[in-house]
């Protein structure tokens, strides 16, 4: 039996109106990372997020210091690149109005390196020691030296932590605060610095192997997903945060960073 063209036309028309739809509740998000392991992480969720009808496009930064402000401002809908303290600052600092959603993220460990001893015990007085200059860094690597046994701070404190707050240093270390990005490069001056894992392993530094002072998985310093407090609610957001800390994506960790980036969940 022949169909008539009208029913023929009918399903036609059908067809389209079922693929239009399905489009349109397809979104697309703008989501931005720094380059290197937090750009890598966002190329595994992708794939993820688009089988949840979520297209993510990733931008990627040389300057985190540029993703906040983006993000507040609509150029970006969310990034994943920064810890609590960072983004307390941000929001402080710059006037920002950014929120974390779903938890923490991944935690790249701030370690301790040295190109001139084996063990934090070797460091001898007046040792040179370089931290990160960004003052939410500064606080933390000043935190990772007191669990070291380095220094002593006044207590209570955490990210907020400066030099002026260290109220015992037995060995007399001296502490030299540095732009990040340069930290790696001090190494060959130095007798020890610390550093984040991402310049870290940008660097060629394995944290878990080369670090003789590294922090452990009850960091504060775990990322997050963040994004303006006006689309926290947004369904978007729900399955990007899915996505994200999905078995896949921490599969994809764990066998690209074996262990230098530690999954939160």
């Amino acid at each position: 039996m022949r169909l008539s063209s009208v029913f023929l036309n009918a399903l036609a028309a059908t067809s389209v109106l079922i693929a239009s739809h399905t489009l349109a509740l397809a979104e697309t998000i703008k989501f931005g990372v720094t380059a290197g392991p937090h750009a890598q992480i966002a190329e595994a969720i992708v794939p993820i997020a688009k089988a949840k009808g979520l297209d993510i496009q990733i931008v990627e930064f040389s300057d985190g210091a540029l993703i906040d402000p983006a993000t507040n401002d609509g150029d970006l809908d969310a990034n994943g690149f920064q810890h609590t303290p960072y983004l307390d600052r941000q929001n402080a600092d710059r006037g920002l109005n950014l929120v974390a959603v779903g938890g923490k993220t991944v935690l790249l460990p701030m370690a301790g390196y040295s190109r001139k001893y084996k063990t934090i015990a070797e460091l001898p007085e007046g040792a040179q020691v370089t931290i990160p200059n960004d003052p939410s860094n500064l606080g933390r690597a000043l935190k990772l030296l007191e669990a070291g046994g380095l220094i002593k701070l006044t207590p209570g404190l955490t990210f907020n932590a400066t030099e002026l707050d260290i109220i015992d240093n037995p060995k007399n270390i001296k502490i030299l605060p540095l732009e990040t990005a340069q930290l790696p490069r001090s190494l060959e001056d130095v007798d020890f610095s610390v550093i984040t894992s991402h310049f870290a392993l940008s660097a060629g530094l394995n944290p878990s192997k080369d670090g003789i002072l590294i922090e452990d998985e009850l960091s504060e310093y775990f990322c997050l997903i963040a994004v303006a407090e006006k689309n926290k609610d947004a369904a978007w957001v729900k399955t990007l945060v899915e996505s994200y800390k999905s078995p896949e994506v921490k599969a994809f960790i764990e066998k690209t960073f074996a262990g230098n980036i530690v999954a939160g969940w």
